[in-house]
């Protein structure tokens, strides 16, 4: 029987499928079960959160934060962060509406500036982080203050409202699903096959996971570096307009609220703060996450500080899982030196 068994699962099919199991990422699996026991727990504990109403109203929200997020993550997955995502956002959305003033034809004038303006501002950050050297927080934090400054400069810091055509192309519904949901699919379908299914895509993950052993393969290590920030800004922009569509009146703080859920929505999705393989999928999955959870919360009628806090314990419990080096924690702790001499000692 014991034979038989061994048999059995030594067989091709068996085999083929434990290897397809083994390479499902953990953070995709891990991140599924969540939305869905989140589901299941808002329909039991708040039920109208799970209701056509308010699912509506977050599935564009969630939308946009998946496609910013993936920005994060090719930054992350490169060892850095970006906290010029807020200032980003934020310039996409006011020169999106400021720029048109309400005309549909000054639209994709103004979209196409907004995009200019971050690639410009992706290449600066990149050149400061991959070539120079200089720590990601440091640079990208600079150039939030220079995206914020052009901002209150351009705008006066007055909100003004979308134009037609934006509301329609991201809070519009399309077979009674939000537009913005059909935006952030094709991102995720767009960077998931770049990443995963490309020579320069596979090279990008390479240089995450180790740039030491990817520069000695003779990958340019640095141009990768850039990269990530150059697309990371691109990403920002197409979340940008979205949320210009989706608010009737913007602020120009809109991009405030998107560093922290973005870099959970990273982490909940498997991406290392230390850098490497990324998850496109399971990070688009985390910010649908984050989203519910936030709409959850507000079903249970808590206050925005709970939430706040909510949000902040979603992204330590995924730092926790993926980042964190336990078995070496867990051997460090049970290390004992019976002699007490030190390690290496005579």
């Amino acid at each position: 029987m014991a034979l038989d068994t061994a048999v059995e699962e030594s067989t091709p099919a068996v085999r083929d499928r434990a290897g397809l199991w083994n390479r499902i990422p953990r953070g995709l699996i891990t991140i599924s079960i969540g939305v869905l026991l989140l589901f299941l727990v808002s329909a039991v504990f708040a039920p109208s959160s799970v209701t056509k109403g308010p699912l509506l109203g977050m599935l564009p929200f969630a939308a946009v934060l998946a496609i910013v997020s993936l920005g994060q993550t090719l930054v992350v997955q490169q060892g850095g962060i970006d906290i010029s995502i807020m200032g980003a956002v934020s310039l996409t959305v006011v020169i999106a509406t400021h720029g048109a003033d309400g005309d549909d034809s000054r639209v994709a004038p103004a979209l196409f500036t907004a995009l200019v303006v971050l690639v410009i501002a992706g290449l600066v950050n990149g050149f400061l982080v991959g070539r120079v050297g200089l720590n990601p927080i440091i640079a990208t934090l600079g150039m939030n203050a220079v995206l914020y400054a052009i901002v209150l400069g351009y705008s006066g810091g007055i909100p003004q409202m979308n134009a037609d055509l934006l509301s329609s192309m991201a809070s519009g519904l399309t077979f009674g699903i939000p537009n913005a949901v059909f935006y952030a699919v094709a991102a995720v379908i767009v960077v998931t096959v770049a990443v995963k299914r490309t020579v320069p895509g596979r090279r990008f993950e390479a240089v995450g996971a180790n740039p030491t052993a990817a520069w000695a393969a003779g990958l340019r290590v640095k141009n990768q570096q850039m990269s990530a920030y150059v697309w990371a800004m691109v990403l920002y922009w197409l979340g940008g307009v979205l949320l210009a569509g989706i608010l009737k009146q913007p602020t120009a703080y809109q991009g405030d609220d998107y560093l922290l859920p973005s870099v959970a929505a990273v982490v909940l999705g498997g991406t290392s703060l230390l850098g490497g393989r990324g998850f496109p999928v399971a990070t688009a999955l985390g910010a649908l996450f984050l989203s519910q959870l936030s709409n959850f919360v507000l079903g249970l009628g808590v206050s925005f500080a709970i939430r706040t806090i909510v949000e902040a314990l979603a992204l330590v419990i995924g730092v926790a899982l993926y980042t964190l080096n336990w078995k070496g924690i867990r051997a460090r702790m049970t290390d004992k030196n019976p002699s007490g001499s030190p390690p290496g000692g005579s």
